[in-house]
């Protein structure tokens, strides 16, 4: 949260409380959150112990589980279908958790996860392009190629915002770009933001296996709200890839779409399976903090500040909001997650409770 949306906060009438040096990521030290109204916390336990409302990023690691509290709103991103542990624990604490990625707006889109994804669809192809260089284990080409020589071929496969600004991305450096889709009005929407470059093509199994063989870098864009990613390329798909080849799973944070995958992070990520590198960061819109935290702060502060103003009733009277709620006090409200964990769903209209 940079300074700016704390003293949004703080002019709602909301005691603010920031963990120090939480905002050192994006040159926001403690002096900057002081003069926009918040207190400084000597840690996170403070925050855990004193505040009704805790807005994060990522989401709570198991030391934090146990902090959390019934009656307690947490406003972060959670992904737990593929995260039964996270799940568990968040259940057990009977906090009350609103997750970024499953709320919704009136186009039927996932306004605070879009921004998220367009951060990340261009850096895949940043991501891709440093892989595919030979220090880094990949064929040793050039994505964009030079006058004479051909560029690397790169395949995206999936939807949504990734799907959409990495074909713009690769086709800026000059890669070839091919994007298997849905019958849907997407693919000429791809070509017009790619000038033409990215032929647009239906995601059949057949379509998707040539792209996985042929091209130098796949991008795995799939996602699915609330589930787990769908696995669209096999372990045995993958034997027949170019050697030095690169796929980068964006879908990692739901789990992967990719069989072999596995989270990776910034200090070691990537690693290979049958000569394919694999780039599988879980946080890839961290290597930007700066860019990340303004482009996330600008989705989430009118549902975050909503959340503080009125609590459960916010969530009550918002459908996007309910959508977006996950876990409260011990139930799943999200189909999606409770469907990949084997838990039993409860409407969230059912379990809130406001009178």
């Amino acid at each position: 949260m940079p300074p700016a949306s704390g003293r949004e906060y703080g002019a709602h009438g909301h005691d603010v409380g920031v963990e120090t040096k939480a905002g050192s990521g994006i040159g926001a030290d403690d002096a900057s959150y002081i003069a926009a109204g918040a207190r400084i916390a000597a840690s996170a336990k403070d925050i855990f112990d004193k505040c009704d409302m805790v807005v994060k990023v990522k989401e709570p690691q198991p030391s934090e589980w146990v902090q959390l509290r019934d009656g307690q709103l947490l406003y972060t991103y959670l992904h737990l279908a593929p995260d039964p542990e996270q799940t568990k624990g968040l259940l057990a604490s009977g906090v009350t958790a609103i997750a970024y990625e499953t709320v919704t707006d009136e186009r039927g889109g996932l306004p605070l996860l879009a921004p998220m994804s367009e951060v990340a669809g261009r850096l895949s192809i940043q991501a891709g392009a440093t892989a595919l260089q030979k220090a880094n284990g990949g064929l040793g080409i050039l994505l964009g190629g030079v006058p004479g020589v051909l560029p690397a071929g790169a395949g995206v496969g999936g939807g949504g915002g990734v799907a959409l600004q990495a074909p713009r991305v690769a086709a800026g450096v000059g890669a070839e770009v091919s994007s298997p889709d849905r019958p849907r009005p997407r693919p000429r929407q791809l070509d017009a933001i790619a000038g033409g470059r990215t032929p647009p093509r239906y995601s059949r199994i057949r379509a998707l296996g040539e792209e996985v063989f042929t091209a130098d870098l796949v991008i795995g864009a799939v996602l699915i709200p609330g589930a787990a990613a769908p696995k669209l390329v096999t372990r045995e798909m993958l034997s027949g890839m170019k050697k030095g080849s690169v796929i980068v799973d964006v879908a990692i944070d739901q789990g992967g779409c990719f069989e072999t995958s596995h989270a990776t992070t910034h200090s070691e990520p990537t690693y290979e399976v049958e000569g394919v590198v694999h780039y599988c960061v879980a946080n890839m819109p961290g290597a930007v903090p700066v860019t990340s935290a303004h482009a996330l702060n600008n989705a989430t502060l009118v549902h975050g500040l909503a959340l503080a103003d009125r609590s459960l009733r916010a969530i009550a009277e918002d459908k996007h909001l309910r959508n977006g709620l996950n876990v409260h006090r011990g139930r799943i409200t999200n189909k999606p997650v409770a469907d990949a964990l084997g838990y039993e769903a409860h409407a969230a209209e059912s379990v809130l409770n406001v009178a």
